[in-house]
């Protein structure tokens, strides 16, 4: 187990990496990178369902819970603005196939 100060080393270095890498991509790669790394929220949701598994007191239940509940609705809402901007770079003639479809039905 990590105590203490190589915690804290660790997770000060994952922050710097993680800004210098994202503060390095060129702006038109955003969307396909967002889009690519959704999938990294339903590990943080498993990574909080676990933690919450071991959680023994209230207080720390309560933590669990929440960050079950944040982290499921970072997942969703990456997922549904990710089909946003899917939608927003898709042809008229895709959109109006789409239409005619639901009309249909």
């Amino acid at each position: 187990m990590i105590d203490g100060y190589a915690a804290i080393y660790i997770f000060l270095l994952a922050a710097f990496v993680g800004y210098e890498v994202i503060g390095r991509v060129p702006v038109i790669l955003h969307t396909p990178l967002m889009s690519g790394s959704n999938f990294v929220h339903g590990i943080v949701v498993v990574g909080a369902m676990v933690a919450l598994g071991g959680a023994e007191t209230p207080a720390e239940q309560i933590i669990g819970f929440v960050a079950v509940l944040l982290g499921t609705a970072n997942a969703v809402g990456g997922y549904a603005v990710t089909e946003r901007m899917l939608e927003m770079f898709k042809s008229s003639k895709d959109q109006a196939k789409k239409g005619a479809g639901d009309d249909a039905h």
